[in-house]
């Protein structure tokens, strides 16, 4: 699918920004970006299509009606958390590198490439401009390392919903903070020594508080038709972008 470019004001922003940080860079200092995934990145859901594949290949032990499940799941109290971990959880027991073989498999089958172009020139003048790059996404972070391969990063630059893995294989018990709303920032912060984006990026309200923590660039992108089920949040998003003068830009 063909998607909107950036207008030239948008990429003028950036390289602005850019300048601005390394005309104050001191030595040794390093700068960093944050991106969301599914819908940010990338015109899909990773996290949701690994799932699928794992529901189709029976992958591993699942209860009857097992997305219907999940989505219950993420019902509960109005908090999603515990059905994003528990998409983590369902692997414990294997091992890693089966199941980053089966999210590459997963994502392989997803034709054509759900990839914004655009993302990906804002990735190449990022990394041309040795600025370190984080998605931080709700989705398991097996499901999303394809991705971030894709766009020419590694699975180091991901950080996601996990559990731990000993002797590589794969656990039930969650890694802290679950990279959902402001565990999004806690989870980039650990990274990063406690220092902030410069700039970040995200489709939807649970990349608000991500935004918000940006220091100079905060970019609000949407690509959901009016029947999707991502338009409302997407679409609250790009509200409150405007209220705050933000960078907007809708790929359709």
């Amino acid at each position: 699918m063909n998607y909107k470019p950036y207008n030239q004001d948008v990429w003028n922003h950036i390289q602005s920004a850019i300048t601005q940080i390394k005309n104050q860079q001191s030595a040794g200092q390093k700068f960093y970006a944050a991106f969301d995934a599914d819908g940010t990145l990338w015109d899909t859901d990773l996290g949701e299509n690994f799932f699928n594949y794992q529901i189709d290949h029976e992958s591993v032990k699942l209860p009857p009606a097992a997305f219907d499940h999940y989505l219950e799941m993420k019902k509960i109290n109005n908090d999603p958390r515990s059905a994003y971990m528990w998409l983590a959880q369902i692997n414990a027991g294997q091992k890693l590198e089966t199941v980053r073989q089966w999210s590459q498999e997963a994502f392989d089958s997803i034709k054509p490439s759900p990839l914004f172009s655009e993302q990906k020139k804002l990735i190449d003048l990022l990394l041309k401009n040795n600025i370190q790059i984080y998605i931080v996404t709700a989705s398991i972070k097996w499901a999303v390392e394809p991705g971030a391969k894709a766009l020419g990063l590694t699975a180091d630059h991901v950080i996601g919903v996990e559990t731990l893995v000993a002797n590589g294989i794969v656990s039930d018990q969650p890694v802290y903070p679950i990279t959902y709303k402001a565990g999004k920032v806690e989870a980039f912060l650990k990274q990063t020594n406690n220092q902030f984006p410069f700039l970040a990026s995200g489709n939807s309200t649970g990349d608000l508080e991500m935004l918000e923590s940006a220091t100079h660039v905060r970019l609000a992108v949407s690509a959901a038709s009016r029947d999707d089920k991502l338009f409302k949040t997407e679409n609250e998003l790009f509200q409150h972008a405007e209220k705050k003068n933000w960078l907007s830009h809708r790929f359709i």
